[in-house]
């Protein structure tokens, strides 16, 4: 009966946390249009789950997610190409919450060549 209870609160537990975690992955807290920001990186965090830039676009800081490192390889992206200073043009999905200030990357403009995150995607 123990190990009833033990598996039934685990199973509680991971059913309580997925909403959170779906909503977090994907695109389910994107707009579902997409837009063009232009401006300078001010930081980049890359790695998994995805990476992050912070981009100052006249002014205002946004937050960029910009995929895994496989996505970056298959781009033929350089990662080094994030470099604090550079001017990089994003076409993405923003937040569906207009105040956030936060863009899924399907696309990347860097030194002048673009480059296709989520190919298949528009």
């Amino acid at each position: 009966m123990r190990m009833i209870r033990s598996a039934a609160g685990a199973l509680a537990l991971l059913l309580a946390a997925a909403p959170a975690a779906l909503a977090h992955h994907g695109w389910s807290w994107t707009s579902g249009n997409n837009i063009e920001l232009t401006g300078t990186i001010e930081t980049a965090e890359l790695g998994n789950p995805h990476g992050i830039v912070t981009v100052d676009a006249g002014g205002e800081v946004w937050t960029v997610e910009v995929g895994q490192p496989w996505r970056h390889a298959q781009a033929g992206l350089d990662e080094a190409l994030y470099a604090p200073g550079a001017e990089i043009t994003v076409v993405g999905e923003p937040s569906a919450d207009p105040a956030g200030r936060r863009v899924k990357a399907e696309r990347v403009v860097l030194d002048g060549r673009q480059y296709e995150l989520y190919p298949n995607r528009d």
